[in-house]
This record gives structure tokens, C-alpha cells and sequence, in this order.
């Protein structure tokens, strides 16, 4: 599986144009190093340019082979770095991506910004 992490949200920090910092490319960071350290090897990081949520910085999706993708929303590298990687290791252990709303981290009940169904690549085919 994979947590897509947005990189160019911007996240403002006063009321200057250019008081903004892009938070995507710390949490990139930080995820793959809790994950290398905890010996997590089958959930990968990956950076996007975008995914076209950016009055909800920081955005990852949740992405797996024959899973519900899951979209989720305002979340804080700092304190929701550990509940991003709970979330993605209940995701990867689910049969089709669905975690159960009570198994979600709080961030990602609160979150939520779209669930996307699962299509096979056979059916991709055919369509």
C-alpha cells in the first residue's frame, strides 16, 4: 500500500502573501523514517504535487490494490505523524481498505475528505 502525501499544499502561518511553509515535505520525511525504523516494509511514501485539496493542508491519500482509497484531510506532521501510520497499517491488514469507523484515529474520523471504491485493473480493461 501506499500513503500519497500532498507536497505543495501551503499552510499560512500569518497574514503576509508569503507567510506560508508547505508541511507535505516534512511529513514525507518523517513518515518513511518512523516507518524504516519500525521496520515497516510494505507501505511506502510517496510525494504528489497535488491532490486538489488545498484549503486542507496537510493531505495524504491511502492507496492499495483492490482497496478503497481514502482521502483524508487537515492533518498536522507533528502530532499526527504516529496516527497516519496506525491508520496505514490497519488499512494495509484490511481486506479492502475499509477500517472500521471506531479503529479510525481521531484525525482521520475528523478528516475525511472522500472514500474512492476500489476498480481492478481487469475492469479497467474491459471498460
Amino acid at each position: 500500500m501506499t500513503i500519497f502525501v500532498c507536497v505543495s499544499c501551503r499552510r499560512d502561518l500569518g497574514d503576509g502573501a508569503e507567510s506560508f511553509d508547505q508541511p507535505g515535505h516534512g511529513l514525507v520525511e518523517m513518515l518513511q523514517a518512523r516507518l524504516r525504523d519500525g521496520g515497516q516494509t510494505g507501505v511506502a511514501v510517496t510525494p504528489v504535487d497535488c491532490l486538489a485539496v488545498c484549503k486542507r493542508p496537510c493531505t495524504v491519500a491511502l492507496a492499495g490494490a483492490d482497496k478503497w482509497t481514502y482521502l483524508i484531510g487537515d492533518l498536522d506532521p507533528d502530532s499526527h505523524a504516529g496516527e497516519i501510520i496506525s491508520a496505514a497499517l490497519s488499512f494495509a491488514a484490511s481486506e479492502n481498505g475499509i477500517v472500521p469507523w471506531r479503529e479510525r484515529p481521531a484525525s482521520f474520523r475528523k478528516g475525511v475528505i472522500a472514500r474512492v471504491p476500489p476498480i481492478s485493473v481487469s475492469e479497467a480493461i474491459e471498460s
